[in-house]
């Protein structure tokens, strides 16, 4: 009996120290140790992100300050009333998933503080017209574009050395796409059935592209 209230009392006490703490309509989990936060999705039963969501650089907490550092895995998926959202300096990873199915969503600025675009990220973002990528980034990840059939222009900045897998599969919006010198990897399918598209300027640094 002792073993099984103690084994309860741990799991506990592991839940509240990853359990979410709202502040100022968004969600984080906070880490007290490096005083960072990670934006992180709703808790089940409450209401999904909506309209105009402006991250903070930093929050405050029972009078401790944190620097919101990412964007964690699936923190604003399936948000269909999302129509905007505003990434500060401080980020600098967007989660596999983050802003999947965001499908109100119309333009994202990456900021030059972001390294890594996660896998999916912006997958089937379909009112998706145009994304800035800042130039600290990379890498990104496989399917991170995957299904924006509405984004017309990407700019890569020439920080970026690898795209992954399928990262604009089915963006059929697109036209034209230029990928820098720095690129040096170019995963399958990453531009695959993009019907728009007819010109593509591939960078002298590539040495493999995928099937």
């Amino acid at each position: 009996m002792k073993k099984t209230f103690l084994t309860f009392a741990l799991a506990f006490v592991s839940f509240m120290a990853n359990a979410a703490t709202l502040i100022n309509g968004i969600y984080y989990e906070l880490d007290t140790s490096t005083y960072t936060a990670e934006v992180t999705e709703t808790p089940y039963g409450s209401n999904r992100y909506d309209g105009d969501i402006t991250i903070p650089s930093n929050i405050t907490y029972n009078g401790n300050v944190f620097s919101v550092t990412s964007i964690g895995e699936g923190a604003f998926s399936d948000c269909s009333g999302l129509k905007s959202i505003g990434i500060p300096n401080s980020v600098t990873s967007i989660g596999n998933q983050a802003f999947m199915y965001c499908k109100r969503l119309t333009s994202v600025i990456i900021p030059n503080s972001v390294t890594s675009i996660g896998s999916r990220a912006f997958g089937e973002c379909s009112g998706l017209t145009s994304v800035t990528i800042g130039n600290s980034v990379t890498s990104i990840g496989g399917g991170a574009f995957i299904g924006c059939s509405g984004l017309t222009s990407v700019t890569i900045p020439n920080s970026v050395t690898s795209i992954g897998e399928s990262a604009f599969y089915g963006c059929s919006g697109l036209t034209s796409v230029t990928i820098p010198n720095s690129v040096t990897s170019i995963g399958d399918y990453a531009f695959s059935d993009c019907s728009g598209l007819t010109s593509v300027t591939i960078g002298n640094s590539v040495t493999s592209i995928g099937g």
